[in-house]
């Protein structure tokens, strides 16, 4: 069963919280960061992306970028920008995007039951991705990106989620410059705090990472080295009920066709798919279709059945692209480390796929149906992982509201 906690957060004075909220540290480029950081000596990024601080051509990962980062955060904490909380407590985080509201439960969870598989997992990680969060983490001494897991709906649990939202004073509660609606309650009774985790431990078996593999593997890479730290012992993590959460689709953008014409192209793939012109930019309306971009063109691809297995993998529609097109037809083998291949997440919209090649950048353009909910547990549970960047979730949670201390 799931082990959670509650704990003391380091977080924001109320009137700052808009101005120090930073999206998380890897979505946004270094440029793109200092673009968001300007004129903001409050914004997290500071903490998350410190090179921004510190001359371009910095190498993002050095030891001069982490000790900046925690010289940044001292700073905050010094300035009374930051303060921690007297008890440890629960918070509940509201996410509301284009009028659709998801609410997660804030707290720590243990990391044996990361490597117990309690906490189940649907990809792999990259060392160099790992490596840089575990210097960030023994460097500041915190967590600072929150791991964003699902669980199975319980009812008792979203009801006292309910009624909390309904009865307390919320902490925080902003509109960030993207439209996205921040708003956290702190749960600090004892009869609720202690009916949360006894809840976890009694009618929830497993917790589920959407986002956050790299936060996840790095943080319980440090309670390793950090052995006997009790703090380290668990990570930051934000807890959403499934029937909140939505996937959004994740597009792939490739650069050439393989030495490959556009027509003896089209021709490879009327081996496995009905290909039909469209009118307009094409986003599947139903698993097994697919949107394609070339020369100009979109197109509506329908899977021919008996092209694709149906195992909880094979099933996937990513893994359907895998094996029919990129790897088949356009020699893209490991999606992880082919620079002909990008991704591009279904928040920046088809039009983003159109421009990507109308540029002359990348060839053609795929996009996709979303991953369910379901789907990403059928495959968690059975111990199996999704190609890479199957999954894209929107809205995303903010640093700096709530931080994990790891400091003895």
């Amino acid at each position: 069963m799931a082990n959670i906690k509650p704990f003391k957060a380091l977080r924001p004075k109320p009137d700052l919280a808009k101005q120090i909220a930073a999206k998380p540290y890897d979505v946004l480029t270094s440029e793109e960061a200092r673009s968001e950081a300007k004129n903001n000596p409050y914004s997290f990024l500071h903490v998350t992306k410190s090179e921004i601080d510190l001359p371009r051509g910095v190498d993002s990962h050095s030891k001069q970028v982490y000790e900046k980062a925690n010289e940044n955060l001292q700073r905050l904490i010094r300035d009374g920008v930051l303060f921690y909380d007297n008890q440890p407590c629960y918070y509940i985080y509201q996410l509301v995007m284009n009028g659709k509201k998801q609410t997660g439960l804030v707290c720590v969870s243990a990391v044996e039951d990361y490597f117990n598989d309690v906490i189940k997992k649907h990809e792999f990680t990259r060392p160099e991705k790992e490596k840089d969060r575990i210097d960030h983490m023994l460097a500041i001494k915190a967590q600072t990106g929150n791991v964003f897991m699902a669980y199975r709906d319980v009812d008792e649990l979203n009801e006292l989620i309910d009624k909390w939202k309904a009865t307390h004073q919320r902490a925080y509660d902003f509109v960030a410059d993207d439209g996205i609606q921040h708003t956290i309650w702190v749960v600090d009774e004892d009869a609720a705090i202690n009916f949360i985790t006894n809840l976890f431990r009694t009618k929830i078996s497993n917790t589920y990472i959407a986002d956050g593999h790299h936060r996840a593997a790095s943080a319980a890479k440090v309670s390793q080295q950090l052995a006997g730290n009790e703090n380290a012992n668990y990570f930051l993590t934000t807890i959403f009920p499934a029937t909140e959460l939505a996937i959004l689709d994740y597009n792939r953008v490739i650069k050439d066709l393989n030495g490959l014409s556009t027509e003896d192209f089209l021709k490879e793939l009327e081996r496995s798919f009905i290909i039909e012109k469209t009118n307009a930019p094409y986003s599947p309306k139903k698993i097994h279709q697919f949107g394609m971009y070339l020369d100009r063109q979109w197109y509506k691809l329908q899977s021919k059945e008996g092209t694709y297995r149906s195992d909880p993998i094979g099933v996937l529609d990513i893994t359907i692209l895998t094996n029919n097109v990129l790897d088949k037809i356009l020699g893209v083998k490991d999606q992880r480390t082919d620079n002909r291949i990008d991704f591009v997440g279904g928040i920046r919209g088809l039009a983003e796929l159109e421009e990507r090649v109308n540029s002359g950048e990348m060839r053609l353009a795929f996009s996709l149906y979303p991953v369910s909910i379901q789907q990403l547990f059928d495959i968690a549970d059975s111990g199996t992982v999704m190609p890479p960047k199957s999954t894209w979730f929107e809205p995303k949670l903010r640093d700096g509201l709530l931080t994990h201390m790891i400091d003895s």
